[in-house]
């Protein structure tokens, strides 16, 4: 049987009754070879096809048995007892293919996937099913949300979240493709797509819920930024403008894209020297 056949069937079972009191060495034992496979990049929680990002349910489903079928126990990091149902991920294999990570304060979490000549500084988090693509940088203070995909050679800019989406399974999670930069401080949740090779200024929000004024195409779309625009946020008049109680109109969040300038995309080069 296939891993997947395995994880849809114990996902089965956990529909049926099945709690971590009822859990078996095989069942964990399922679990544990799942996880092994989130963090060799052998599943992903979501891949492109046909041009569009679908999330994978079942994986979705593993990391959710992950959580409803093992208990919360006493483990320990350096000289802090935590508690939780999976230890964090062993790193050994990182140094291996060139990519570095800081301590104190960088956690990786079991099933998560961090690919070659990567950087993570700390403190920045990256949680299960999260995937870290080939020479991107985590700077500090980032979070990299569940089931999160990352492209390669992307940079992350201090302070970023990156939403996770785990529930309902058939939802795509938050995806920045290979080549974007993201600047200090942005904010990408609920599903958003940030298409590959643009440059988002600082603290910005992308979210399905607020417009992207696609400059180049003379659209308004939802949900994604197209790829190679340079994207940055600027505010609208909200229907709330004219209530008596707001005193100087009322503004809502709206997000400008245009082409990627050649000066953009110099200013935003990775610095080869912090790899050598």
């Amino acid at each position: 049987m296939s891993l997947q056949a395995e994880i849809e069937a114990l996902w089965a079972r956990k529909q049926d009754g099945l709690t971590a009191a009822d859990a078996t060495e095989d069942h964990l034992a399922v679990l544990d070879e799942f996880l092994a496979a989130l963090e060799s990049g052998e599943v992903r929680a979501a891949e492109k096809s046909g041009g569009e990002w679908e999330a994978n349910a079942w994986v979705k489903q593993g990391i959710l048995l992950n959580f409803g079928l093992r208990d919360t126990v006493p483990r320990e990091y350096g000289d802090v007892t935590y508690h939780d149902v999976l230890p964090l991920r062993e790193t050994g294999d990182l140094h291996e293919r060139g990519t570095r990570n800081t301590p104190d304060g960088t956690v990786v979490r079991r099933g998560s996937y961090v690919g070659s000549d990567a950087i993570l500084m700390s403190p920045a988090f990256v949680n299960i099913g999260a995937h870290v693509g080939d020479g991107t940088l985590v700077d500090s203070c980032d979070t990299v949300g569940s089931c999160a995909q990352i492209g390669a050679d992307v940079k992350l800019g201090a302070n970023t979240l990156i939403g996770g989406v785990l529930e309902p399974v058939e939802d795509a999670p938050v995806v920045v493709e290979d080549g974007v930069s993201l600047g200090a401080g942005c904010r990408v949740t609920s599903g958003f797509v940030v298409g590959h090779d643009s440059v988002v200024g600082e603290n910005t929000l992308l979210t399905p819920r607020i417009p992207v004024y696609d400059l180049v195409e003379e659209d308004v779309v939802y949900g994604h930024l197209p790829p190679e625009r340079r994207a940055f946020t600027r505010f609208g008049e909200s229907s709330v403008s004219d209530h008596d109680l707001i005193e100087g109109g009322a503004y809502k969040p709206a997000v400008v894209a245009t082409s990627v300038e050649e000066e953009t995309l110099e200013a935003t080069e990775r610095e080869d020297a912090l790899r050598e």
